[in-house]
This record gives structure tokens, sequence and C-alpha cells, in this order.
């Protein structure tokens, strides 16, 4: 089975429309790919549901926890540092090598510039969904 990191913007996503975002999260939650995060991970998640979709904390711990239930957390050390121009993004690589993940998915183009960290394949939830089909 394939293990995914999920960048928070997909998770963010994810939560706010059908889009393809959404398609790749019920994968986790249908068991079809393993969901790898870390707290920091969600905690940004946290902070994004509260700020940009105004929803309450409490909808937005509901929100996390969810996804934990689909997801195996790891721990990370926060020391890697490879995205200069957005070190923010290097706790979604982290979370990757830690978790030995096959793909990121993330719409973040600091991170899909990179196209892949060590074993891991960087894509768009449109890439992953459409290999997911072939």
């Amino acid at each position: 089975m394939l293990t995914i990191v999920f960048d928070t913007n997909i998770l963010f996503s994810g939560f706010g429309w059908r889009g393809s975002p959404y398609h790749c999260l019920q994968l986790a939650r249908k068991g079809k790919v393993t969901s790898i995060t870390c707290p920091e991970i969600m905690k940004e998640l946290d902070d994004k549901l509260q700020l940009k979709m105004k929803i309450s904390p409490i909808d937005a711990l509901r929100a996390t926890t969810e996804i934990l239930l689909f997801s195996k957390l790891v721990t990370i050390s926060n020391k890697l540092k490879v995205v200069i121009d957005d070190p923010d993004d290097d706790k979604i690589l982290e979370c990757a090598v830690i978790g030995n993940a096959d793909y990121i998915i993330t719409g973040d183009h600091h991170l899909l510039s990179l196209v892949n960290y060590k074993d891991t394949a960087i894509v768009t939830s449109t890439d992953f969904l459409n290999l997911m089909l072939e």
C-alpha cells in the first residue's frame, strides 16, 4: 500500500470543497493509502481552519482529530533545512522521510519544484489521483 504525506494545503482544501484534495483524503479514509502526519502539520491545519475558515477551536479540533483517525502520527525533530524560500515546508519533507512516504501530495510550488526528496515523489492532488487510476 502506498504511504502518503498530505501537505497542510491539501488537508485544508479537502475540508473546503469536493475537489481532488478531498478525493485524495477519501483514499486515506477508505484505507486505500496510508496517511502519515505529524503534530506540526496538525497544528498548522488547526490554525488555518480557525483563521481562514473562521471555524471555532472545537470544530478545528474535530477536523484534526478526524484526520488522526485515519493517519499514522510520527515525531519529527524539526532539524531538516531544505526549503530555503519557505522553511515551514521542511516539516512536510521531514514527516515524509520519517514516515517512509512514497508521495507528498501538495499544491505548494516550493515543494512541487523539488519533484522529489530522497525516495519520496512530490505531486499535486490531481496528478496523484491520475496515478491511482493507472
